[in-house]
């Protein structure tokens, strides 16, 4: 089975993933305008009704601002935990609350819809809850994992299950101390439910690395603490250190903020 890979966006001004199969496709999140998304699939051929399903991590703003419309004006079931839906509810981001389009998964708990097989595990972050999303689909192993205090067992275990993996490398150390945020900003994304740094990340992938993993992008970069060239440097140089080469053991490359990244397509 083909499978196909698109980032709408990665970044805290919005969050937005597609994967699909020629058929048909999901999206995971939903933190950017209905327009955009739609133009941004239409551009590669992919109409909004092929949507079968949008998957949400968690009830931050950058994660959920269209999820209303798409699931309630555009009728596309919203998977998620009670606990994110209760956030849904809550938010003063989301115009149109979820009704009909509600679906309630739980944690460690699979559920299909079609080809996809999908498993919401814990990620620690401070929203009122949040998940990443373990996705089979034929031989193909999709992990994602954003918005990420500190790494756990449960983080470690599907991303070691993964032969495509989606990772936050949210902020540079050093730019993050020295940078312009207040304190209390600074130390909530330093924080064990903040986010994950490029160092952060790149141990990870250094120390959990297994030859099945084939391609790795890094998420959800900060704006004012961040650049992609520095993410995938710290990632590069921390991975060949374990005798990992970037290019010709793994592929690696550092998701656009507000942009669409390539279209990568694998085959069976």
């Amino acid at each position: 089975m083909k499978i196909s890979f698109l980032s709408l966006a990665s970044g805290s001004s919005g969050n937005c993933y597609y994967l699909g199969t020629p058929e048909y496709g999901i999206l995971i999140d939903a933190g950017i305008g209905l327009r955009t998304i739609k133009k941004v699939l239409k551009d590669r051929s992919i109409e909004l009704t092929r949507i079968m399903a949008i998957l949400i991590t968690h009830d931050h703003a950058d994660h959920i601002k269209t999820v209303g419309n798409l699931g309630e004006r555009c009728a596309i079931p919203v998977y998620t935990t009670a606990l994110v839906h209760s956030g849904i509810d809550r938010s003063r981001y989301v115009e149109d609350k979820l009704v009909s389009s509600r679906r309630i998964i739980e944690k460690e708990i699979p559920f299909v819809i079609r080809d996809f097989r999908i498993i919401a595990f814990e990620v620690p972050h401070d929203s009122t809850d949040n998940v990443g999303y373990y996705i089979e689909c034929g031989c193909h192993k999709f992990t994602i994992i954003t918005d990420v205090g500190h790494v756990t067992d449960k983080v470690r275990q599907y991303m070691a299950m993964a032969n495509h993996l989606v990772l936050e490398a949210n902020y540079d150390e050093e730019m993050l101390r020295f940078g312009t945020y207040p304190a209390f900003l600074k130390e909530r994304v330093a924080s064990p439910t903040g986010h994950l740094s490029n160092r952060e990340a790149a141990e990870l992938l250094a120390t959990h690395y297994q030859p099945h993993l084939k391609n790795i992008w890094l998420c959800h970069l900060s704006r004012d603490n961040n650049h992609p060239e520095l993410a995938f440097k710290t990632v590069e140089e921390r991975l060949y250190q374990e005798g990992i080469r970037v290019g010709k053991d793994v592929i690696l490359a550092a998701l656009k903020r507000t942009t669409p990244s390539d279209m990568y397509e694998f085959d069976e």
